[in-house]
């Protein structure tokens, strides 16, 4: 799932392709923006907030999104803006996303197209507005004020869950925003923390750490374009336990296993190794588990 450091990533890419120019034509392809046109607004650099992102436009216009767990933003060059030689396989790409059945929005402008699809959500909103939607939020673990002020407020917000299992307390973007299941996972895998703890047995000390080595690795993921929580990005070995369970723990050779975490209905997924990290998920029925199938690498990171 995108998270905070794939938004950033996301963000600047827009960027690149459409900040300053002028919309020629927008498309958007959900009910409730049928109508909605907003050709002719200046493209303003894209904020982000956690796993949000704000498009801004000229004139007070915003368009927020959501990727939640498999959307995009995508970003082409215009055929006439290309190449000869790159003109017809652009030309291509352009019809392939225009036909989409999973194309929500289509942003054109005289050089470039940026095509987002399977968003989980879309909406174009006042940019005055954009304030009431953080606020609904706990603090940004990429934003520049994190450490002076976000990872303590972070903290508190934790420890005022005292009884929560902490991977679901990390997971609630109330708490904090921007971390998901694969930074969650990497990391207390790292610090050999059992995601199925209370939060209040884990030491403070040890909290701060997780947290401070996530924000370290996830600002480098927003330069890179890579999710790694290794430090390495080009050489494949990009992870420890997400999306391995099955597999043999890069540490120690036990079996790492995958659990649900969370209410009913709102259940996500951790990855986690019983011997580094101190025991199984309560609801693991400690029966073989089968290595997950991914997606090609990078799929997700391709804009």
């Amino acid at each position: 799932m995108p998270e905070g450091d794939t938004i950033i990533w996301t963000a600047r890419r827009l960027d690149a392709s459409l900040s300053g120019k002028v919309l020629t034509r927008t498309d958007f392809r959900v009910p409730s923006l049928a109508t909605t046109d907003l050709a002719g607004r200046e493209s303003l650099p894209v904020a982000t907030y956690g796993k949000h992102l704000f498009h801004r436009l000229s004139g007070g216009v915003t368009i927020h999104s959501h990727l939640k767990m498999e959307g995009r933003w995508s970003t082409l060059v215009a055929p006439h803006a290309a190449p000869p030689r790159e003109a017809k396989r652009l030309e291509t790409q352009v019809r392939r996303a225009e036909r989409g059945h999973t194309t929500r929005a289509l942003l054109y402008v005289s050089d470039a197209l940026a095509v987002a699809s399977k968003l989980g959500l879309l909406d174009v909103i006042p940019t005055s507005e954009e304030q009431a939607i953080i606020g609904r939020l706990g603090p940004d673990i990429l934003a520049e004020s994190w450490p002076e002020t976000g990872l303590d407020a972070a903290l508190d917000n934790l420890r005022g869950q005292p009884q929560r299992l902490l991977g679901e307390a990390l997971l609630d973007q109330r708490n904090l925003a921007g971390l998901g299941t694969f930074w969650i996972s990497e990391m207390l895998f790292v610090h050999g923390v059992l995601p199925w703890l209370t939060v209040a047995e884990v030491p403070e000390e040890t909290l701060r750490a997780v947290l401070d080595d996530a924000r370290r690795l996830m600002l480098a993921s927003a330069t890179t374009g890579v999710q790694s929580s290794t430090g390495r990005a080009g050489d494949g070995e990009t992870k420890r336990v997400h999306a391995r369970s099955g597999l043999p723990c890069v540490r120690c050779t036990d079996t790492v296993r995958v659990a649900m975490i969370g209410e009913a209905g709102r259940e996500r997924t951790l990855f986690s190794c019983p011997s580094c990290q101190g025991g199984y998920a309560p609801n693991d029925d400690r029966r073989p588990q089968r290595p997950l199938v991914e997606r090609p690498a990078g799929g997700r990171r391709r804009v």
